[in-house]
């Protein structure tokens, strides 16, 4: 028997405590701590370890996901001790909620504006990271198992909807994600995004809302309306890697700045520019590949276990009417 996910009773008002303080901290922190893209000095050890940067939303979003989260698995296991959330998914998808927040408040955070190869690394964190992570914990199915009836129907027509059906097909979650990509990276939006804060918020939500999007098929661990098969999932994963590969060397091959905001940030120290754009392009090329190959390889071994499981079922049949018959045949000759 699994473990049921529970809690003292008396961690319901501490939390709620400690939310409130917490919200109260955030909204009152200074301005000029929470500037996105302020300057920062070069980086020392271990000062770079305290480059920390407060986001409000961010952590309240984060936050309020854990605890509700929480609660969720604790109803279930609470409806179903024999049956609860599988912890593993509980742990991916807390594992997400940290990526994320290392992602946006960490140093990363904090040198993203000096560095874009820091920015790279920032971005394939929340795509090819936080994005999989998500969608391993199946929110939805935990959302469904401890949603009362009302609530879980309108979920399920939610689900079953046509919009819903038309943004999560594969062929278009594809697209999207390589489009989101492509026209950040090669458009004035990104240097903007650079200076502007609601437009790199907005930059980081189109980003991990599209990576949601292409893993969705791939990790297939909801209700969905579109279930691709294991080879199929391999094809469409195989066919995003020259897409990623691409748009990695174009980065690492340039030859001249593409982003004026690195020439102008009044950075002295580190790589140059276009050193540093170099670097970055070959972090998502060879990072995102290594990603790509990795699931890969985790989907062949679910194909390889799901073939496994359907010959011992036939296995299992053929020896159940093998043993009929032979109750038969006995039978017979008495």
């Amino acid at each position: 028997m699994t473990p049921s996910l529970r809690a003292p009773r008396h961690w319901g008002g501490r939390t709620r405590g400690a939310a409130a303080a917490a919200a109260v901290a955030l909204l009152t922190t200074p301005g000029a701590v929470l500037g996105h893209g302020a300057s920062v000095d070069a980086p020392t050890w271990p000062g770079i370890l305290f480059e920390w940067r407060s986001e409000p939303l961010v952590l309240l979003g984060l936050g309020l996901s854990l605890v509700v989260w929480l609660l969720l698995a604790r109803r279930v296991a609470n409806r179903h001790p024999l049956r609860p959330h599988p912890r593993w998914r509980s742990a991916a998808f807390i594992g997400a909620l940290v990526v994320i927040a290392i992602a946006l408040t960490s140093p990363i955070e904090a040198y993203e504006g000096q560095l874009f190869s820091v920015h790279m690394l920032q971005h394939m964190l929340l795509q090819l990271v936080a994005a999989p992570l998500l969608l391993l914990g199946a929110p939805m199915t935990l959302a469904l198992r401890a949603a009362p009836p009302p609530l879980r129907r309108w979920l399920l027509n939610m689900l079953r909807s046509r919009v819903v059906a038309v943004v999560s097909f594969p062929l278009l979650a594809w697209v999207l994600f390589a489009a989101v990509n492509w026209g950040w990276h090669f458009s004035d939006l990104y240097d903007q995004a650079l200076e502007s804060p609601w437009l790199h918020d907005l930059e980081h939500a189109t980003f991990l809302g599209a990576a949601i999007l292409f893993w969705l098929p791939v990790i297939g661990a909801d209700p969905a309306r579109w279930r691709l098969h294991h080879p199929v999932r391999l094809f469409y994963l195989f066919l995003a890697m020259p897409q990623n590969s691409f748009l990695g060397v174009a980065l690492m091959s340039a030859q001249t700045v593409l982003y004026p905001h690195y020439l102008t940030n009044g950075r002295v120290w580190g790589p140059s520019a276009l050193v540093d754009q170099n670097v970055g392009g070959m972090l998502m090329w060879v990072g995102g590949d290594v990603v790509f190959l990795l699931a890969m390889g985790l989907i062949l071994a679910a194909w390889v276990r799901a073939e496994d499981r359907r010959s011992a079922r036939e296995d299992a049949r053929l020896d159940a009417q093998l043993i009929a018959g032979d109750r038969a045949r006995a039978g017979q000759g008495r």
